[in-house]
């Protein structure tokens, strides 16, 4: 991913909170020399001192089949992106997009039985913690776990390298950037005001 040094982001734990807030991503290899993706819930997860993504895909999907011969797989994760016109600037200029976004790259490999329990324990531990009542592995059947997992295949990607980027107008000027957080509030659409909110609390961090 291109990354102008406006825009790149290397601290792994900012990176790893933004992951827990967008963890829908999309999983990307090549099979017989044609990229595939499949969008998945995914999870970041730390072990002593890697970083691992983990997740499940239906068995009948032929991309966990590429696992063994690709050297490496792209866990992509993307945040909220709006459209900024370049009439909210002071200076004329040229339209934009402001986005957020990382990428993961690392080998694949199968969980074993066991380990795509546990995993699934936390996903839906992470999902469902927080309702009146919680569908959580322990109160689930185990004749009907039994007969979902064999259906779906996990596995885990060892992270050898980190590409994350926040396009957020950080090369305006200030009264550029608040403006552009006023009228994105004024869009009326969903990605905007998430765009507008995440650029507000940038603000607050870093005078913090």
């Amino acid at each position: 991913m291109y990354i102008p040094k406006h825009f790149k982001v290397s601290d792994i734990e900012e990176i790893r909170d933004f992951i827990q807030h967008n963890s829908f991503g999309t999983l990307i290899t090549t099979r017989k020399g044609k990229p595939i993706a499949t969008h998945l819930p995914l999870q970041l997860v730390k072990k002593e001192d890697a970083y691992y993504v983990t997740g499940h895909m239906a068995y009948g999907n032929p991309q966990w089949r590429t696992f063994e011969e690709a050297e490496t797989v792209l866990a992509t994760f993307q945040g909220p992106h709006a459209y900024i016109s370049s009439s909210w600037y002071e200076q004329e200029n040229v339209p934009t997009w402001n986005y957020q976004a990382v990428h993961l790259y690392g080998p694949a490999r199968l969980l074993s039985g066991e380990e795509l329990k546990q995993d699934l324990s936390m996903l839906l531990e992470k999902y469902e913690k927080h309702r009146e009542e919680p569908v959580l592995w322990d109160k689930l059947s185990s004749s009907m776990l039994e007969k979902e997992l064999k259906g779906i295949v996990g596995f885990q990607i060892e992270i050898q390298e980190i590409q994350a980027a926040y396009k957020l107008s950080q090369n305006r000027n200030d009264k550029d950037y608040v403006n552009i957080i006023e009228q994105l509030h004024n869009e009326e659409n969903p990605d905007s005001e998430r765009m507008a909110d995440v650029m507000a609390s940038k603000v607050r961090s870093d005078t913090d």
